[in-house]
């Protein structure tokens, strides 16, 4: 069986209204031209998303729902919804995402044009009007995360040395190869993502992006950063931590408890899988103390 152009695969978690908006701003806003599908795992919500989504008049096109029956993480429902999803391309997609109009046939033009790209990501704008910089980074080594990390990066926002990052120095008007997008907007050709095995799952909630765009990187891939198209991102409404979403946060204390534990914790995974073996050891030491420090910092 032929294959569909597109197959987007968003993970849910107690976002019902933002979910709802997602889906129909996809709807609204994508061409004739494509033809997609849309998979939504949902990691057991307990808001009456199932309910919601079920009953949603507006699911005009190829629509697969899994409901799982507990919280199994970004990455295990990513690669669930994979299972399902038929598309040449695979994007993966936050449901506290609006996508603006040709975005989608926009980028879906480049990756076909660009046949290096394993991944790419379009311009991810925050409510305030800023780019979201996690969809924006190059690779946490010992001296970027130690530059980012003690703020040093803020005192040379431009230089290449310091803020290796947030990859500052480059241009953010141009279309550009990154270290790494961000998984609330990542566009991945099926090859590649075949090619290093999906989704890591020993993560949880975060750093699975960085590791899905390392992975590419070991197998030749490029990621590439497209920034003449834009989505809008509420970041971090299910897992209520980050400061831009903290008034409409759908979170619990729990939740929060968990999206903290689970932050630190992918810095150690990824430090361990990618970094542990290339430094001397008391590089190692240094750069788990200095997590240590500031997840205690944090007071959970």
């Amino acid at each position: 069986m032929k294959k569909i152009d597109l197959s987007i695969i968003i993970v849910s978690y107690n976002t019902k209204d933002f979910l709802k908006k997602c889906i129909e701003s996809i709807q609204d806003g994508i061409g004739s031209k494509l033809k997609y599908e849309i998979i939504v795992v949902d990691n057991a919500s307990s808001d009456g998303t199932v309910e919601e989504i079920k009953s949603f008049d507006k699911l005009r096109t190829r629509f697969k729902f899994i409901a799982n029956d507990k919280n199994l993480g970004f990455s295990k429902a990513n690669n669930i919804g994979v299972k399902h999803a038929t598309g040449e391309y695979l994007l993966f997609l936050n449901p506290d995402t609006i996508i603006n109009p040709e975005t989608l046939e926009t980028m879906i033009d480049f990756m076909d044009k660009n046949k290096d790209a394993g991944a790419a990501t379009c311009k991810v704008v925050l409510p305030n009007g800023e780019i979201d910089d996690s969809s924006h980074r190059g690779f946490p080594t010992p001296w970027n995360a130690f530059c980012y990390f003690s703020g040093i990066y803020k005192i040379f926002p431009k230089s290449r040395f310091f803020s290796g990052y947030t990859l500052g120095f480059m241009d953010l008007s141009k279309t550009h190869e990154i270290d790494s997008g961000a998984g609330s907007f990542l566009l991945v050709r099926r090859e590649a993502g075949e090619d290093i095995g999906w989704w890591d799952e020993d993560y949880f909630f975060y750093g699975e992006d960085l590791d899905f765009c390392y992975k590419l990187k070991q197998k030749k891939w490029k990621v590439y950063y497209v920034p003449t198209v834009f989505i809008l991102h509420h970041k971090g409404v299910s897992g209520g931590i980050k400061e831009i979403s903290k008034e409409i946060t759908t979170a619990d204390a729990k939740t929060k408890k968990l999206a903290t534990k689970e932050r630190f914790s992918a810095m150690r995974i990824f430090y361990k899988k990618h970094y542990q073996e290339k430094y001397p050891k008391f590089i190692t030491w240094f750069i788990f103390g200095a997590i240590n420090l500031k997840e205690r910092l944090t007071g959970i």
